[in-house]
């Protein structure tokens, strides 16, 4: 179980990551905006799928039994 830990936050960790590096294309002064802003786009990209993925695997482990949810108890 602390595996999963682990690799849902390398997975929090990998969509900071790609969030921030769209951040430093957009904030990045150069003379190629074009470049710049596919670089801008496919960071944003991968940081869309890796938070679907993200989900998907969490979904998967939950219908598998590998991780239970926990929460408040009703009453």
């Amino acid at each position: 179980m602390a595996s999963m830990k682990i690799l849902v936050a390398l997975g929090f960790l990998a969509i900071l990551a790609s969030l921030g590096t769209a951040l430093f294309f957009m904030m990045r002064n150069g003379k190629d905006n074009k470049q710049r802003g596919q670089r801008m786009v496919w960071a944003l990209a991968l940081r869309v799928a890796l938070s679907i993925l993200l989900f998907v695997c969490l979904l998967l482990a939950w219908k598998l039994g590998y991780i239970q949810p926990t929460g408040i108890p009703l009453q």
